[in-house]
């Protein structure tokens, strides 16, 4: 079983950057693909990027496409999130998910919290 924890949230006005983080422990972050989703209050859980296991595929949500960026450090066991241009709708509690890439177990973080201010 892997361990994950988010970190890096905070308040930041429309127009900032925030890099999260997703640090893990108890497995080697090689064997998973990864992936960053968000929860923004009264909605569902959103996909928001996903990157495997050597970094060779990347997706994005639209709705982030070519403001966030995805990245992972698999020597640190550590998988990021650059934020830029960030809007009051990015808002949402922002999660971290590894899926085994064989087993397909997935794990999910306790999140960390984005607010946007307008």
């Amino acid at each position: 079983q892997v361990q994950l924890v988010e970190s890096g949230g905070g308040l930041v006005q429309a127009g900032g950057s925030l890099r999260l983080s997703c640090a893990a422990s108890g497995r080697a972050l090689s064997n998973y693909g990864m992936g960053w989703f968000r929860q923004a209050p009264g909605k569902e859980r959103e996909f928001v990027a996903t990157i495997s296991r050597n970094a060779g595929s990347i997706y994005y949500s639209e709705s982030v496409k070519g403001r966030f960026t995805i990245s992972r450090d698999n020597a640190l066991n550590t998988v990021y999130l650059q934020m830029n241009s960030l809007k009051p709708e990015d808002t949402a509690v922002f999660y971290c998910n590894a899926r085994h890439f064989y087993s397909s177990n997935s794990y999910w973080g306790q999140g960390t919290q984005v607010t946007v201010s307008s």
